[in-house]
This record gives structure tokens, sequence and C-alpha cells, in this order.
């Protein structure tokens, strides 16, 4: 488990916007969350990317979940932010959204290598990052909220 530096000021403008998404699906009366592996970073996380000039929190975290996972997916309620240091000393703020499955199919690519749908308390044990398990226990409590991850 990694645990970035958080922001000493959470209010300044961060260098990095980035956004993405809880994808997530109920397989045989169970939530289950998907998650992806990045072969460059080698972790397990949400699929999330940087905004592009102009662009919308919202539609950024749209864009980056279908080219990240080949699900068109729909966006519902927006989670907590997350902000942190990146790999690279820079503050960085990520927005996500809990999205449904609207059609497609998980296709490798240079960014991700994997996609694997687990049970709440089971990705709560995969991520890699601290503060991915903040949001999937905002999206837990929006969810399931008799569940615990």
């Amino acid at each position: 488990m990694t645990n970035r530096r958080p922001l000493a000021d959470d209010r300044a403008e961060p260098e990095v916007r980035a956004a993405g998404g809880v994808v997530w699906r109920v397989e045989q009366g169970t939530t289950a969350v998907a998650l992806v592996h990045r072969p460059k970073y080698g972790d397990w996380t949400f699929p999330k990317g940087k905004l592009e000039e102009g662009e919308t929190d919202e539609h950024a975290a749209h864009r980056e979940v279908v080219e990240e996972t080949g699900y068109e997916c729909v966006l519902g309620r927006e989670l907590p932010e997350v902000r942190y240091l990146d790999n690279k000393g820079r503050s960085k703020l990520v927005r996500y959204w809990e999205m449904t499955v609207a059609d497609g199919d998980f296709v490798a690519n240079d960014e991700v290598d994997r996609l694997e749908w687990l049970p709440l308390d089971a990705a709560a044990e995969r991520l890699t990052y601290d503060h991915d398990r903040g949001v999937l226990e905002a999206f837990v409590r929006f969810a399931d909220p008799v569940a615990e991850p």
C-alpha cells in the first residue's frame, strides 16, 4: 500500500487536474467495482486521467474511463475529490464520479493492461493508494450502506 503525501494547502489551485470514475455493477447480488492495473506504475487504481485543454471535469472523467477501460459509462453521483502530490512532486486534484456501464468491453491498452471486477472488500485490499480507499469508502456509503470495505 502506498500513501502519497497530502497537500499542505488543499485550497490552493492544483498544478494538475484529473478526473475519473468508480465504475460499478451488481453481480449475483454483490456490488463490484472495476479496478485497473497500470504497468507503468505497477499499481491498482480507479480509471482516471488528466484534463485536456478546455475540457470539463465531467467530460474528462467520461473520456478517461472510456480510454482506459473500453466501457461507455453513464456518470452518476460525484464522489469526494482527492488532493495529493504526484510522483513528480506536483499538486494534483482528482475528481471522481460513480459510473455504470452502458456498453463496451475491456480492451487492454498502453496505459492499462488489466481490469478486474472486485467485490468491495476485495477492492479495498487490492487498491494501491490510501486516498483511493477513501474514495471507495465514500462510494460504499452511497451504494451499499451495510457493507464495509
